[in-house]
């Protein structure tokens, strides 16, 4: 499946809008100042990701050193604005003689990644709640079929030859639903969600039956009580008792996002830069020379 920047170029109102939909990492430069002869103004703009460039803020080496600095900002993982100066001749080797100062803002990647194994009608109808949510999003099932045409920019479809294979190769810290047609596969992927400790939420769709089956297996096999207590299942918030698939998906998006929240990092009061901080940003700025 091509994306949508293999197919199409963005400028950089239109890949901010992406790559925010996307939950993906990426870095907004603006000339702040420009003095002297300058390749381009202040209020240019353009937005880097770990792979892509779109616009530009003049090119040569002026602009592969920002390149450079908001890509060290994107790998440090964290929401932040840094402000840079640039004094063209001596330190980015540019004839233009002048100087430019550029503002870094940096939105880091989501930290919220769920795998969602299983697209049959419950997952079909979560899909869409998922994709008005802050979290990447990897669809799994082998029926390719069932997947639609167009996905939402934070989903990505995958098909599998090996579950458990899949299971194994995401990414710490996952969080992951169990919602397959084949009560055998289910069980192979629950076992395999739990012997990975990392991870996160596990949730397994079923009744009750279902659920206390799985339990008494995986003690069978094993399983320690502690991590068998990890699973959640039936999935969903008890306070939504429907079975249509609406009312299901519902149920797990909203014990989804209690888990979310009650896990981020969103209880933090402190975000961003203070105004000391963003004033000394701004005076460091007109001094500050890279080697």
């Amino acid at each position: 499946m091509k994306s949508e920047l293999q197919m199409s170029p963005l400028n950089w109102h239109q890949a901010i809008a992406h790559y925010a939909e996307a939950g993906a990492g990426y870095v907004i430069a603006t000339v702040m100042g420009a003095a002297g002869s300058t390749p381009r103004e202040p209020g240019t703009k353009m937005v880097i990701t770990a792979d892509h460039t779109h616009d530009t803020i003049g090119g040569g080496q002026l602009e592969f050193l920002v390149i450079q600095h908001a890509r060290q900002l994107l790998s440090d993982g964290k929401n932040t604005v840094a402000m840079e100066a640039f004094p063209l001749a001596a330190q980015a080797q540019q004839c233009c003689g002048g100087h430019m100062s550029v503002m870094l803002e940096c939105f880091a990647p989501c930290q919220w990644q769920l795998a969602v194994f299983g697209a049959g009608h419950v997952a079909q109808r979560l899909i869409p709640i998922l994709a008005e949510l802050p979290v990447q999003v990897y669809w799994c099932d082998e029926r390719v079929e069932l997947f639609p045409a167009s996905l939402p920019a934070n989903v990505s479809a995958k098909t599998y030859q090996d579950p458990l294979k899949a299971v194994r190769s995401l990414p710490t810290a996952s969080d992951i639903l169990i919602l397959t047609h084949d009560h055998a596969l289910d069980y192979a992927l629950t076992q395999a969600a739990l012997a990975r400790s990392e991870l996160g939420f596990v949730g397994l769709i079923g009744s009750n039956t279902k659920a206390q089956r799985f339990r008494k297996r995986l003690a069978h096999a094993g399983l320690a009580q502690e991590i068998i207590d990890h699973l959640q299942s039936p999935v969903g918030l008890s306070e939504i008792p429907g079975k249509r698939p609406m009312e299901v998906a519902v149920s797990i998006a909203g014990q989804l996002i209690a888990h979310y929240h009650a896990n981020s990092e969103a209880k933090v009061t402190k975000r961003g830069l203070g105004w000391k901080e963003m004033k000394s940003a701004l005076q460091h700025a007109t001094v500050t020379v890279h080697d």
